[in-house]
This record gives C-alpha cells, sequence and structure tokens, in this order.
C-alpha cells in the first residue's frame, strides 16, 4: 500500500493502481498551474511517486514533510497552490486523454484535498523536506504528453515510463 499522510493522523491510503491513477491525474494538473518555484519542485515530487520507476507499494509522502516556506505568506501560497491542483484534478481535467476510466480518481482527489485544506503548514516537521531542491525542479516538459517530466531524475514523464 502507497500512503500519502495528512499529517495530523488523517492519511490517504491506496493500491499501486490506484496510487497510478491519483499521480496521473496530479500530473495533469500540476503541469498546467506551475509557475512559481515551489510549484515545479511539488511537482518534481508527484514524479517521485512513479511507481513504474521507484517500485510499487513503496510511494507516498507525508504532509508534515514538506517545506511549505518560511514566512506565513509562503506557507500560504504553496497550500494555495496545492489546493488549486487539486481543484483543478476534480474538474477531471485532460482525463479524456488517459488510456483508461479512473472510476476512483475523484474520491481520491476529494479525500486528499480535504487533508490539504485541513492540514496547518505551520506545523511542518523542519529538516524533514521531501521536496526536491530548485536544482532538481521539474521544469522540463514531456513533448509527448505535455506534462512536466521527470528530469533530472529519469527520463521520461510518468505516462512514458508506463508505456503509455
Amino acid at each position: 500500500m502507497n500512503i500519502f499522510d495528512g499529517g495530523d493522523g488523517r492519511h490517504l491510503e491506496m493500491t499501486n493502481g490506484g496510487t497510478a491513477v491519483f499521480v496521473d491525474v496530479l500530473v495533469l494538473a500540476v503541469s498546467t498551474l506551475a509557475r512559481e518555484p515551489w510549484h515545479f519542485r511539488f511537482a518534481a515530487l508527484l514524479t517521485l511517486q512513479d511507481q513504474s520507476v521507484m517500485g510499487r507499494g513503496v510511494v507516498g509522502f507525508d504532509l508534515a514533510d514538506l517545506d511549505w516556506g518560511d514566512t506565513p505568506r509562503e506557507r500560504a501560497a504553496a497550500k494555495d497552490f496545492l489546493l488549486r491542483v487539486l481543484d483543478l484534478a476534480l474538474t477531471r481535467h485532460r482525463w479524456e486523454e488517459l488510456t483508461y476510466e479512473p472510476p476512483r480518481a475523484e474520491g481520491y482527489l476529494r479525500t486528499y484535498r480535504a487533508m490539504v485544506e485541513a492540514f496547518d503548514p505551520t506545523t511542518a516537521r523542519t529538516g524533514t523536506d521531501v521536496l526536491p531542491g530548485p536544482q532538481d525542479a521539474a521544469t522540463a516538459s514531456c513533448v509527448r504528453h505535455r506534462v512536466l517530466d521527470a528530469l533530472p531524475y529519469w527520463a521520461g514523464c510518468v505516462f512514458c515510463t508506463a508505456g503509455v
């Protein structure tokens, strides 16, 4: 099982297939909205949830382990971005491009959105940042799938590594 923790005892636990769907729909949304350095760092973190590369059943992260920023303004902006990504994904943004129907994706997104909404970034743990550094941010784009790429980690986006 793959676990995405809300930092307050709440978590989203998904099967390998459910996690792949969750990451796919989030990558579609984050690729559309990313504009700032934190956005691209979060996009890189999503690419690291690619089970085709990382292995099945070993991905996930805790909201409390993210570097949300040093100031209240930075933390609020990061949280707002993540909520906007989830909201865009909930509109089924680009889902028609998927090679499958994601029947449980909406439920996963709603659960995770509630976790993010309830999360207080000031409670994040220091020294545990799981976000890739600015030099490893996902700024390259996969031309074929029009999403942010997993460079510099591996050559290909989550759809390329899945053989889509």
